[in-house]
């Protein structure tokens, strides 16, 4: 009996309950886009974030005092320590191997320039002072595990633009910047001689392609790494390295101290995807390296990340605001059109529990069809908002439905709290009499 008067209830009056519905359906499609975009869209702006580089860089503990200016080390080529090339395929078997989506050793090595092409330094007389900056491209990996991995300069630093084409691995080819290239007269196909020490022999390198990056690499040259190790002496060995990573912006947790974690607190830390957490891994399985984090390359993430998740949640408070005043303001509205109904069923027996119970049965139903249209109506909008926008397509969620049903009940009955309370108190008495 109960069910059938909440049913009857729910399909009279149908153009009141066509407006609670519409609030509804429109309250939680927005919630529902908002939740569904902002639950995907860290991994998405993770990989986007990849296009500002690295934001790792792993240096021997042992290095002498840098000497870089603009970002270029200008120490002698036997000045400070080395790391060896041959234990790179181990970054492969950290806990988050996954989440190293490029790394590439390099090997600076401060030279003399020359080109028969060049107008300023067409004879070895006129030789200008650069640097070579040997690195990977496309290189192939062996990792321990007995698979491979190819990665190079391109995956840790994207944004950089070659004109032409990138050298191939142990060739004796180059790329050169674009300031050098201007400053040279050099374009693709031109030769450049390359010396390392004042008495010994020349490196000739075909250029392949002009870079421009938009740092101190458009006025140095770049080549395969190798080169530089044997122009450097120093046969599979490197200074830096550049990782590029996906990773979980860094909240208190994830700063805190690590001597005053318990055991617990540091296993769900080793097991998240923080920059530290990753970089504390790296620093494991590369015995002897300084694995520091490129700050304002990982705050930057965390920030944006932070920035329009925030954004997204104050949308959803604000939709579900506004379904809690629509939802009252019908709610009050058909209590007075029902008065004489309240009346009578008080009349007949009905107590004021029950009448409240049945009111708050009509005003759940109504929630759960309004969130359910919400709900569809929200996939459309987030795959609209996401292509749109963010350039991803959210996948649904079956969760999302669940809690935009549950918030849609919530909304529901706290917007219809007040007017459901002064319906139960009614007495039936001056009711019936008209008053």
């Amino acid at each position: 009996m109960f069910l059938r008067l909440v049913t009857d209830s729910f399909t009279r009056r149908p153009r009141r309950k066509l407006i609670t519905l519409a609030a509804l359906a429109l309250g939680m499609a927005v919630v529902t886009a908002a939740l569904s975009v902002s639950l995907s869209i860290g991994d998405k702006l993770a990989e986007e974030f990849r296009s500002l580089g690295a934001n790792l860089v792993v240096t021997p503990q042992a290095d002498s005092l840098p000497l870089e200016i603009g970002g270029v080390d200008y120490r002698a080529a036997n000045a400070g320590a080395f790391l060896p090339e041959a234990a790179l395929g181990k970054l492969k078997t950290i806990f988050w191997r996954h989440n190293i989506v490029g790394f590439s050793p390099v090997l600076e090595l401060p030279v003399t320039a020359w080109s028969e092409a060049s107008k300023n330094c067409s004879s070895p007389a006129l030789a200008e002072k650069t640097t070579l900056i040997g690195a990977w491209h496309e290189h192939t990996v062996g990792v321990p595990d007995g698979s491979s991995y190819v990665t190079g300069i391109e995956k840790t630093n994207p944004w950089w633009h070659i004109e032409g084409a990138w050298f191939h691995e142990g060739s004796e080819e180059a790329a050169i910047g674009s300031r050098l290239a201007k400053e040279f007269g050099l374009k693709v196909g031109d030769a450049v001689h390359v010396n390392a020490t004042e008495n010994g022999a020349w490196q000739t390198l075909k250029v392949v392609g002009i870079l421009s990056t938009g740092g101190p690499e458009d006025s140095a040259i770049l080549t395969p790494l190798g080169v530089v190790q044997q122009l450097a002496d120093e046969p599979g060995q490197y200074r830096r390295l550049y990782v590029s990573a996906l990773t979980k912006p860094e909240d208190a947790f994830g700063r805190k101290d690590l001597k005053s974690m318990s055991a617990a607190e540091y296993d769900r830390w080793y097991c998240s995807p923080y920059i530290s957490s990753i970089a504390l891994q790296i620093g494991e399985v590369l015995k002897g390296t300084d694995v520091r984090v490129i700050r304002r390359v990982a705050e930057g993430e965390g920030n944006v990340l932070r920035r329009v998740r925030t954004l997204l949640w104050l949308v959803t408070l604000v939709a579900l605001l506004a379904s809690g005043l629509a939802v009252g303001a019908s709610a009050a509205a058909s209590v007075i059109e029902r008065r004489g109904e309240i009346g009578l069923m008080k009349a007949l027996g009905a107590g004021s529990g029950l009448v409240g119970v049945l009111l708050a049965a009509e005003q759940l139903l109504v929630a759960f069809v309004g969130g359910g249209i919400g709900y569809a109506a929200g996939i459309l909008l987030a795959r609209m908002l996401g292509e749109k926008v963010f350039g991803f397509t959210p996948e649904p969620k079956l969760f999302v439905l669940l809690i935009v049903l549950l918030l849609a009940a919530v909304v529901t009955l706290l917007g219809s709290a007040m007017p459901l309370r002064r319906a139960s108190r009614l007495e039936p008495a001056p009711i019936l009499r008209g008053e």
